[in-house]
């Protein structure tokens, strides 16, 4: 070929791969390393973000392969979800069609780029054949105790109709939608994260310097470790008909026990309405909790938020003095820590200290400063929370404080009023949703029997197909004529099936284990050969997915182990290494709607140009507004089409411009000149084989034999470039500097003039080898292209990976610089291993050396070998 054509050369060699199955997965045998990238949501079409992620994780694939390493490297579709439903709504479409639509497109852009997927291990959660697995684990999970339902508060999305996991909320909003979420008491499914929260602790630290740092920093802030005392505080009177008799605490501060003057709890706690049931307190208790539960819980819970509360009308006893403790509700106590219940000292805790004082509530001090009496309540302006010695407490007075935590602990445990306790931010993961576009969950319920699991024989419940869709309303699993009635398994009279739907976080909690064994029935995995590829070596995806994702399959990990599924010698953590990338963004092109300012129309790039200099819309030629860069998305229209980039560039130009751009980690802010440059040096690529074809065709690389200085310099240039590319590529995971070392790589080829000697040329033919195989996980099409141009056999993916040659990396000569009384005055070339008085000679020979010798005389000389020689004249 005379001209670069990726529109001719990439098709011809995505059909060569697939003819030749080049990207099968063998069985795991010699040395295994998974690689996986998080698996896309069906949205219709790839984005730029995608191209970067998938070329980050194709090239260290394809590196891994050449270098001798059997690679499962999977791609999958999580095909569950809300956007398909909500999208089904708006265009009247079934979510099914919309989302095999969709993958249908997104899987033909992903086949245009030349990703190495084995496509035979494609995995689609919608798959009745994939999800009735995880409805066998959930039912071993109840069958466990690790799944439960409970009546309890949920966060309510009214936009998205359904609940949501802690994780899914925001700042106070929907994480999908961006809707206010508020609270719902409903019963609901629940599957026991905290049962496994002092591992998934301690595993997330042990990953420290194999994951990101701000990554480990959020899980372990998450899951919120806390050491203290749990104390029990009998009711005054019981409620809820005698079943409820008292309100446990979890404190880090028991040495301040003595100190309670009242007790919090929050608007969510399930005693909350029960304690005023009966009292002269329950409308204003029932107004006060209904109002703080529409608040945010970030808002609520911020330093600065005003205090406000309501007295229950009921009382607790202290443990150990039998004091009444007013109960009341505040809304700065939340359910999110501890228990969602506090013991209030207001004299040491300055929330506590600011509410006692705008509600008149009494105070107590009970630490005093080490070298001083204690604060007078009356005249105390703030609380008191140094370290310092007990007081007002009994036998505890004059302990230390610090030592007190542990004395009161252990006297909590001795009388049975608590002891001891480790309390943990984490929640138990909510699974439930009240949508149709999910997988059900495998229960019945009976009047009789209660919940009754599916039998397993019965699986997969599948969702039925023929439902009517609409906006509001509920599930259409309520709705449907036969889905929801079935007899119970268990004693046969009429039950009723469970309509809510799997979160589809749960989908994705274990497509990783799928992949390794996709097509077997006999369960989630065939343990044997999932075990031979777990856990996954290195996983590549968004920091987004820090709290949500990376933390339930963890969860989900350790629990398949524990069940049975995976063998119990597999390790704990399912990924070792883990790669967060960074964003693509591209600046916001947009008009304000002068009559409604709040108001922006926003435009696709490929609407706009520039035109003198000015961003205008090209369809009436006037200007545009240019706002900052920022993630691509489609609420803000700034997304770059790839398969224009591919269709104007190729893929392999698309695949180098995102991996150049920026470090893996970092953001990449989208440039169009910089995706040209991509392209100029895949065509000075391309240039440098074809000029050179007729001389390395018939030429092999160098084996041996005396060189002249220009071709032992391309020698070693070209193994310092294996070396480099080697290191950023399966080390420090930095692709952009591999290709900014083949880049000064081609530089050099291009100014070598192998005429006509045979050992220039073989040195030549040796560099152009390496050149494309070190660039072929880049630019794959473009390098097995040239790489058959020059007689090449085979696919450069099943070609080995270039050693490094270290003797040709070794410098034959070293330049020495000549330093007299203190400053450098010349610098010489001399062989490495030349001695002191061979570099003094070629000293005195050096121009500026000698002229500064003149006249003088050498009184001492200091050669350091192969790096500096000293001279002291006089």
């Amino acid at each position: 070929m005379e001209r670069y054509e990726p529109s001719v050369i990439e098709p011809k060699w995505q059909k060569r791969w697939d003819e030749a199955r080049a990207f099968a997965v063998p069985e795991p045998t010699g040395d295994p390393f998974y690689l996986l990238v998080m698996l896309p949501y069906p949205s219709g079409r790839i984005h730029m973000g995608h191209v970067r992620n998938y070329a980050l994780g194709d090239v260290f694939a394809r590196q891994l392969r050449m270098a001798g390493k059997t690679v499962l490297h999977p791609m999958g579709w999580d095909a569950f979800g809300m956007p398909a439903e909500n999208a089904a709504i708006a265009n009247k479409r079934h979510p099914r069609d919309w989302t095999d639509e969709n993958i249908a497109q997104m899987k033909r852009q992903l086949k245009r780029l030349g990703l190495s997927y084995d496509w035979d291990r494609e995995i689609k959660t919608c798959d009745p054949s994939y999800y009735k697995h995880e409805q066998e684990m959930f039912l071993k999970m109840l069958e466990k105790g690790i799944a439960y339902r409970k009546h309890a508060l949920a966060n309510w999305c009214e936009s998205c109709q359904t609940v949501l996991a802690n994780e899914q909320v925001e700042d106070g909003k929907c994480w999908r939608c961006g809707h206010d979420v508020t609270q719902r008491e409903m019963e609901q499914w629940f599957l026991r994260t905290t049962q496994y929260a002092a591992e998934l602790l301690d595993g997330i630290r042990s990953l420290e310097g194999k994951w990101p740092d701000k990554i480990v920093k959020r899980q372990v802030h998450h899951f919120g470790r806390s050491e203290g005392a749990e104390i029990h505080f009998p009711l005054d009177e019981p409620v809820d008909n005698g079943r409820e008799r008292e309100i446990v605490v979890f404190t880090t501060r028991p040495d301040t026990l003595f100190g309670v003057t009242f007790m919090s709890i929050a608007a969510e706690h399930p005693l909350a309405l029960k304690l005023a049931q009966g009292t002269d307190r329950e409308k204003e208790v029932a107004e006060f909790i209904q109002r703080i539960r529409m608040e945010h819980k970030v808002s609520r819970g911020a330093a600065d938020t005003a205090k406000e509360g309501v007295f229950t009308g009921r009382w607790a006893i202290h443990p150990f003095t039998g004091a009444k403790i007013p109960i009341w509700i505040a809304n700065f106590v939340l359910m999110d820590y501890g228990t969602g219940a506090v013991m209030a000292v207001p004299a040491h805790d300055q929330r506590d200290f600011e509410f006692a004082k705008k509600h008149g509530l009494p105070i107590r001090v009970v630490i005093r400063p080490a070298d001083g009496p204690p604060a007078d309540p009356s005249t105390m302006t703030a609380a008191f929370s140094e370290p310092g010695v007990m007081v007002n407490g009994g036998s505890f007075d004059g302990t230390a404080n610090m030592d007190g935590i542990a004395a009161v602990s252990a006297e909590l445990k001795k009388t049975g009023k608590g002891g001891p306790a480790v309390s943990y931010r984490l929640r138990d993961w909510l699974v439930s949703r009240q949508r149709y576009w999910g997988a059900p969950i495998p229960v019945v319920h009976c009047g009789a029997c209660g919940v009754v699991p599916v039998p397993r024989a019965e699986l997969p419940v599948e969702l039925p197909m023929d439902v009517e869709i609409r906006g509001a309303g509920g599930s259409p699993l309520e709705r449907h004529p036969t889905f929801s009635k079935r007899p119970c398994p268990k004693c046969g009279g009429d039950a009723r099936r469970e309509t809510d739907t799997f979160d589809t976080f749960i989908e994705s909690s274990w497509y990783l284990h799928r992949y390794t064994t996709p097509r077997y029935e006999q369960g989630p995995v065939e343990p044997t050969a999932a075990r031979a590829w777990l856990p996954i070596d290195l996983y590549i995806g968004g920091e987004e997915h820090a709290v949500g994702h990376l933390v339930y399959c963890r969860f989900w990990h350790k629990a398949m182990i524990d069940l049975g599924y995976l063998p119990p010698d597999t390790p704990r953590e399912p990924a070792t290494e883990l790669l967060a990338q960074g964003m693509v963004c591209h600046e916001i092109y947009f008009r304000t709607d002068p009559q409604n300012p709040a108001h922006k129309s926003y435009f696709y790039p490929e609407e706009t140009e520039l035109r003198d200099g000015k961003r205008v819309l090209k369809k009436d030629g006037k200007p545009v507004r240019v706002g900052p860069v920022i993630k691509m998305s489609k609420s803000k229209q700034n997304l770059v089409d790839p398969d224009d980039i591919v269709r104007r560039y190729g893929a392999d130009t698309a695949r180098l411009f995102v991996l150049f751009a920026a470090p893996p980690e970092g953001q990449v802010d989208w440039n169009e000149a910089g995706v040209e440059g991509m392209s100029r040096f895949l065509l000075r690529v391309f240039r440098l084989v074809r000029d050179h074809r007729a001389a390395l065709v018939d030429t092999a690389p160098y084996t041996g034999g005396p060189l002249d200085d220009r071709a032992l310099e391309l020698r070693r240039r070209t193994h310092r470039t294996i070396a480099k590319v080697t290191h950023d590529v399966a080390e420090r995971r930095q692709p952009n500097t591999a290709i900014a070392a083949m880049m000064e790589l081609v530089n050099a080829l291009v100014g070598y003039d192998a005429g006509t000697d045979a050992r220039r040329r073989a040195v030549l033919r040796e560099s152009v080898d390496c050149l494309l195989k070190l660039l072929s996980p880049f630019a794959p099409h473009l390098c097995d292209e040239l790489f058959e141009q020059l007689g090449g056999k085979g696919l450069l993916l099943a070609a080995p990976w270039p050693g490094v040659d270290q003797t040709a990396i070794e410098e034959a000569t070293v330049e020495i610089p000549i330093q007299i009384n203190g400053k450098v005055r010349g610098r010489v070339v001399v062989p490495r291993e030349a001695t002191e008085q061979v570099v003094l000679e070629a000293a005195r020979r050096e121009e500026n050396v000698a002229a500064h010798l003149e006249g003088r005389s050498v009184s001492k000389t200091l050669y350091r070998p192969g790096k500096i020689l000293t001279l002291v004249v006089s």
